[in-house]
Formats: structure tokens, C-alpha cells, sequence
């Protein structure tokens, strides 16, 4: 079989843009994700390239759901060679005392918890076969703290210092991990943390070239294809226009 990578959060931003990419260039793909009408349609999209394609609906803040789901794989995908943590969110923009618990909770749930539990069912496989790559997906915001930013920070925080405890503990198993931190990309983000506002999301990426799905898809295969002896730690990424979250050179529309 093909080499086989497995994508979190592929319905949609970065994820979408990975299999799609990943699949263009000869993996067999597994995509998993909630939304059951939005992974038929990427399966669809695949398919003519010529490769497998394996859906797994689940939500990784269900611990019980992850488990079960991933650990009755067929026996054919279960040498996963890839390990892409894309699923996460920002819910809310408000100062602490202000912020809603419930959005909270979501994003350490998904942010943070779900990419613990879909690691801890998918690294034992790598190990027995002592290779495989993980890569999660984190943001500037991990280590460039802003206003407002408080939780959705300290869950991406969470997810650089995992990556690099990650990388020792798998160090001996010839296992890579990989934290990609991007800048201002424009997916659906903007639009989940604004709860649907279309008026608040366009403003944040107004007067500048924001990253796209594709620009993150291109950067997680740079980092998968490298010789089998070379690991991408941690890549940075943002738009030209952008030094850091709040530095940002817009020009006037």
C-alpha cells in the first residue's frame, strides 16, 4: 500500500487543503472531521487522483469516540505514515473577565485534549513500526501573546510545548514532530471565532494578502518530504505583510 497520511480537522482550511495536496501527489489519504456531507464531497475530490481514500467521522473532544474509531482501522490503514493535528478553533475576542466559559472550554476540548487523543491512539502504531511523522498545527499566537487572546494563546502555547516534549519522547523511536506556527490565514477561522459574523471576520484580514489553506499545505509537505535523516522542529509562516500578531503593515483599501 501507498504511504498513508491521516488529517484532523479535514473538512475544511487547512486540512481540506493538505489531503487534497497530499493526495495529488500519490498518498493514500485518511480524512476524519464531523461534518459527514463535507467528507463525502473532499472524497469525491480526491478519488480521481488514483489513490485510496478512508473517511472517519468523529469529533476529537469525544476521548471514547477517537479511541474506538481509530483503534478498529483495517488492518490496511493502520500504518499511518503521517499524522497531521489540524483540528482546532478560536471561539471568542474578549478580555478574561469577560470571556465565555463555554468557548473556553471548546477550544482546550479541541485544541489542546483532542490532539492528545488522536496522538495517543496513533503514535503506538508508529512506534511498533519505529517511524512515522507528526505534525501539529499551532499559530503564532502560541508564543506571541495578544490582547484579548488570553485561552485561544495558551491552547496553542499548550500545543508548542507538546511538540517539543513530543520530539523527546519519540526521540528514540526515529519518530519526527513537526509544530507549524502560521500567521493570518484566511479560511474559516475568522468566521468560527466571530460566530458567523461575515462583517468581522473580512476585517481582520483587510488591507493585507492573508496565507491561504493552500500556502499551509505546501508547507506540511516540504516538511513530510524531507530525506528520512532531517526533521522541521518548528516552522514560523505568516504573510509578508505581517511580522507578528500585531504587527501587521496594511495598506489602505
Amino acid at each position: 500500500m501507498k504511504n498513508i497520511i491521516m488529517i484532523t480537522g479535514a473538512t475544511a482550511g487547512f486540512g481540506r487543503a493538505t489531503a487534497v495536496k497530499f493526495a495529488q501527489n500519490g498518498y493514500n489519504v485518511i480524512i476524519t472531521g464531523r461534518r459527514k456531507e463535507r467528507l463525502d464531497k473532499l472524497e469525491k475530490e480526491i478519488l480521481p487522483c488514483g489513490n485510496k481514500v478512508l473517511q472517519l467521522r468523529f469529533d476529537v473532544r469525544n476521548k471514547d469516540e477517537v479511541f474506538s474509531v481509530i483503534n478498529n482501522l483495517p488492518s490496511e490503514w493502520k500504518d499511518i505514515d503521517i499524522l497531521v493535528n489540524n483540528a482546532g478553533l478560536a471561539a471568542g475576542l474578549s478580555h478574561i473577565e469577560a470571556g465565555e466559559t463555554d468557548d473556553w472550554e471548546q477550544m482546550i476540548d479541541t485544541n489542546i485534549k483532542g490532539l492528545l487523543y488522536v496522538t495517543r491512539v496513533v503514535a503506538p502504531l508508529m512506534v511498533a513500526r519505529n517511524r512515522g511523522h507528526i505534525i501539529n498545527i499551532s499559530s503564532i499566537a502560541g508564543t506571541d501573546i495578544y490582547e484579548n487572546g488570553n485561552v485561544y494563546c495558551a491552547t496553542k502555547s499548550a500545543v508548542d510545548t507538546l511538540s517539543k516534549s513530543m520530539r523527546i519522547d519519540l526521540l528514540k523511536h526515529n519518530i519526527k514532530v513537526t509544530n507549524i506556527a502560521p500567521g493570518m490565514a484566511e479560511t474559516e477561522f475568522s468566521l468560527v471565532r466571530f460566530k458567523g459574523d461575515t462583517e468581522k471576520a473580512n476585517a481582520v484580514y483587510r488591507g493585507i494578502e492573508p496565507l491561504t489553506g493552500d500556502d499551509i499545505a505546501d508547507v506540511i509537505y516540504y516538511c513530510a518530504t524531507l530525506p528520512a535523516h532531517a526533521c522541521i522542529n518548528y516552522l514560523s509562516i505568516t504573510p509578508v505583510q505581517q511580522a507578528g500578531v500585531n504587527q501587521v503593515a496594511r495598506k489602505k483599501v
